[in-house]
């Protein structure tokens, strides 16, 4: 399903996040990024700027008690020229910043294409587009349980066996 609903994409955040949970999804992608074709990917034309975005995603997130976000960024933004791309390095130097320091997994765009559409098969993907263009610039953010850590669920397996 796509809307867009510029200016009202804070709106609908703040609704999703208490629906989202473990292999849930929120991508925040750049104004060319494919309208994709699983049913269960929702995607927002926000109008808005990219890290006005990815600042309100990860404040949202934070905020959640029941959820935590792994972050999965583009490998091919770290190679895309200034020649190619104007202003490709003021954005990396602000995804770094917005990020706070924290790149998240750094993995080749069809890789993460699959583990997003991978998890689209079963689970809710909500996808913002926004007003950036540079070419992958993405934000993917998969979503863990806020009160249950990997570790957690890493003794409890190997309990169960």
């Amino acid at each position: 399903m796509m809307l867009s609903r510029e200016g009202h994409w804070k709106s609908i955040l703040h609704e999703r996040l208490p629906l989202l949970g473990h292999r849930n999804w929120i991508v925040v992608a750049d104004a060319a990024y494919p309208a994709q074709s699983s049913a269960g990917i929702e995607t927002i034309v926000t109008g808005a700027d990219h890290f006005e975005v990815v600042a309100a995603v990860l404040e949202g997130i934070a905020s959640c008690r029941h959820i935590r976000a792994s972050v999965f960024l583009d490998r091919e933004l770290e190679f895309v020229s200034e020649k190619d791309a104007p202003g490709v390095s003021a954005v990396r130097r602000q995804l770094h910043a917005t990020l706070n320091g924290s790149a998240g997994e750094v993995l080749p765009h069809d890789e993460i294409i699959t583990l997003l559409d991978n998890a689209g098969r079963m689970f809710r993907i909500l996808l913002l587009k926004t007003q950036l263009a540079i070419p992958y610039a993405s934000v993917f953010l998969s979503l863990e349980c806020g009160y249950w850590t990997d570790e957690a669920e890493a003794r409890l397996r190997a309990a169960m066996k």
